[in-house]
């Protein structure tokens, strides 16, 4: 389970509209500015969020987007599995596409041993956990 450039960036943008005022649009170029993102690469993020009820999408004179939920409300795994696929927690983090239970790698038992875990923090940790350690509040391992 390899996460790509679009969920680090798609988390970035999250954390930041996670820090704004309770139901704060703001356009997306703001967005990408404020953390020194692509847009265009954005826009096409923001609209696997929006399918996936993560964030609302405002047209006309308040153009922009906010978070649809409380970010307390919303999980990391959503966020992950919004921008990387319902599969993400299927793939092995050794070998990715090679390695599957109809056609195990050497180390696939190990990754099945280890992989409720993984879903289980993933599940646990909210995008307000992110925004709030990434404002200098408690470490993950905390939380």
């Amino acid at each position: 389970m390899r996460l790509s450039r679009e969920s680090e960036y798609g988390l970035n943008a999250m954390i930041y509209l996670a820090q704004q005022p309770p139901a704060t649009i703001l356009p997306l170029n703001q967005i990408a500015e404020a953390r020194d993102l692509p847009a265009g690469f954005l826009a096409k993020t923001f609209q696997k969020f929006a399918r996936h009820g993560l964030v609302r999408s405002f047209r006309g004179r308040r153009r922009g987007y906010c978070l649809a939920r409380e970010a307390s409300e919303i999980r990391l795994r959503e966020l992950l599995e919004a921008i990387e696929g319902p599969d993400l927690f299927q793939r092995c983090v050794f070998w990715g596409g090679r390695c599957g239970d109809s056609n195990p790698c050497l180390l696939h038992e190990g990754w099945r041993e280890i992989k409720p875990q993984l879903t289980e923090f993933l599940e646990g940790m909210t995008l307000a956990c992110l925004a709030q350690n990434e404002n200098g509040g408690a470490d993950a391992a905390s939380l």
